[in-house]
């Protein structure tokens, strides 16, 4: 398999989908991840099993609509395998492999029919030190955006995921491109507040639009820098209720075609008007664990 990931919209070949099916038990609050994961717990509206397989083989069916390549996980019993981009990403033709938390190092495994395609000296494995994981990593050209968190007391948030580390890693790796890091808000608690990955807060979408939440980013001046590389008049601004359900999280299987939440009626309006197509899905139920469409799919090839 000839990997091939420079950018977030070009026309999606082939993907890894993860799969929701023998998800195991609702987690205990000490096992969840991710402030929105303990809300539902302690509410009791942790989503079910079924629910959410019938929302990834939704998914599924669009991108089999597309001619999509779609691989799946092998099945791990009673493990949660819904957020592949978690656990590796592409850019250009090498596929580097996320050092994530410890508990889901099986994740990995599951995919080897997939990573057995690939030349093996394409397959990267980062420094123990550089903590990443590719809900923050966006190519896009010559650049690399990367989410991160840069805080002394990064140990402290299970929800920061990527290091200064991975960061200057991704400069070594490819020296050729621009890898510019953005610092992100993190809260352990409080999911309104909390910027899990890049993609919870911003993506590029369409030809040269995006969309983005300001208050996901720490620094101002990064969230301007972004604004202006775009165009003020190109990004749309979604609030702090619409990054709490995931507005920035739909997938682009090309420039003109994407696959969204159902319920996100403000965006899909504003994504049809700039000429997009919006192939609409239930995921409201997997948002319920602080991702959607972005986390449970790792583009392989795009055109």
């Amino acid at each position: 398999m000839n990997l091939h990931i420079t950018n977030e919209t070009s026309r999606l070949k082939a993907v890894v989908l993860g799969t929701a099916e023998s998800i195991g038990p609702i987690p205990t609050l000490e096992e969840a991840y991710d402030p929105k994961s303990k809300e539902h717990i302690k509410a009791g509206t942790y989503p079910k099993e079924e629910d959410m397989v019938k929302e990834m083989e939704a998914v599924a069916e669009v991108l089999k609509k597309y001619k999509v390549e779609v691989f799946r996980p092998k099945l791990i019993k009673d493990y949660n395998q819904i957020f592949t981009r978690d656990i590796a990403f592409v850019i250009d033709d090498k596929f580097i492999k996320s050092n994530i938390l410890p508990d889901r190092d099986q994740e990995i495994e599951a995919i080897d029919h997939v990573l057995n395609k690939i030349d093996p000296e394409k397959i990267i494995t980062l420094p123990e030190a550089a903590h990443i994981e590719g809900g923050d990593v966006m190519p896009l050209g010559d650049y690399i955006f990367v989410g991160t968190y840069k805080g002394k007391d990064y140990k402290d948030f299970i929800t920061a995921r990527t290091n200064r580390q991975a960061v200057e890693a991704l400069e070594k790796i490819f020296p050729e491109k621009k890898v510019v890091s953005f610092s992100l808000k993190k809260s352990n608690e409080i999911a309104k507040d909390n910027a899990l990955h890049l993609d919870c807060c911003f993506q590029p979408v369409g030809k040269d639009k995006a969309i983005i939440y300001k208050g996901g980013f720490l620094i101002e001046e990064e969230y301007e820098w972004l604004v202006n590389f775009f165009g003020k008049e190109n990004v749309y601004e979604i609030t702090r209720d619409e990054m709490y359900n995931m507005n920035s999280n739909i997938f682009s299987i090309s420039e003109d075609v994407v696959i969204s939440e159902k319920g996100f009626t403000r965006l899909n309006t504003w994504l049809r008007a700039q000429g997009i197509t919006v192939e609409e899905v239930p995921y409201a139920e997997i948002a319920k664990q602080e991702g959607l469409l972005r986390c449970s799919t790792l583009p392989l090839i795009r055109e």
